[in-house]
């Protein structure tokens, strides 16, 4: 299956007009033979964290208001996994990801770990799995791909290939290759212990404090790098991957030795008590 990265530019905070720069990927993913099109995290409205308005932009996902605001990106092939902030219940946000399948919302990711310092967004709590074809895949926002334990269980379901939906816009006093590299070691690091496909989106470019990189990638379940967006600039990468789940994922017979399982599962307990 083809899939592709979208490095969308860095737009202003509350900006929507992400939504055309997509349409316009989703019209050629099309002609490409391209099946899924992920694209970074909060490319619609920007990240809440960055605004004094936080709700400005949130989107609500029941009557209908998701799949009115993401109808220009309808398709009939291309499937796409778009990062918004979502308006729930009770006036409370979650950085989510809609998954927009042939003009209906068939999938709703919300990110486990926001910000690491403080967010204005709730956690989520659920680590589902998705379905495109013969693909069964999982997805991440941003700093949750830090953790090994989301994607973990995403494979253990089954999944063949991880989407990180990102949005590296940080203070520009904060070296952006280095965090390109950083996130190269996770996607790596995620891809050969899960023996998944892994796939990030990221955003680039310069706005008022703020710069990206950009860090969008394909990394192969072997941890090769496949495909990398160029920095600082709008881009689109492709890769075609495979479907069908590993007949074996490296380093999940750890069980043989029951020694070393006990160990673990006393560090896990004890690091819970924390």
């Amino acid at each position: 299956m083809k899939v592709a990265a979208y490095q969308a530019p860095l737009l202003a905070t509350h900006s929507m007009d992400a939504l055309d720069l997509i349409r316009s990927r989703v019209r050629w993913c099309e002609t490409e033979g391209v099946t899924l099109l992920c694209c970074p995290e909060a490319v619609l409205g920007g990240v809440a964290d960055h605004s004094e308005s936080p709700a400005r932009s949130a989107i609500a996902t029941d009557a209908g208001q998701l799949e009115f605001a993401l109808a220009p990106l309808a398709s009939d092939t291309v499937t796409t996994i778009i990062g918004f902030t979502e308006l729930a219940q009770g006036g409370r946000l979650y950085n989510s990801a809609a998954i927009f399948q042939r003009g209906s919302v068939t999938g709703l990711y919300r990110k486990l770990y926001p910000a690491i310092r403080r967010s204005v967004y709730a956690a989520g709590s659920d680590v589902p799995v998705f379905q495109v074809g013969d693909l069964t895949f999982g997805i991440v926002i941003c700093n949750d791909s830090n953790y090994f334990e989301p994607a973990r269980l995403m494979a253990a379901q089954g999944a063949t290939a991880l989407f990180i939906c990102t949005n590296n816009a940080l203070p520009s006093t904060i070296p952006g290759a280095r965090v390109v590299a950083e996130a190269r070691n996770v996607d790596i690091a995620r891809a050969v212990e899960n023996s998944m496909w892994v796939i990030r989106a990221d955003v680039a470019g310069r706005k008022d404090e703020l710069a990206s990189y950009g860090s969008s990638e394909i990394i192969d379940p072997d941890g090769r790098v496949v495909q990398s967006a160029r920095p600082l600039v709008e881009d689109l990468i492709v890769a075609e991957i495979d479907t069908a789940p590993p007949t074996r994922r490296r380093g999940w017979d750890a069980a043989r030795n029951l020694a070393v399982m006990d160990r673990y599962r006393a560090q896990v307990a004890e690091c819970t008590t924390l």
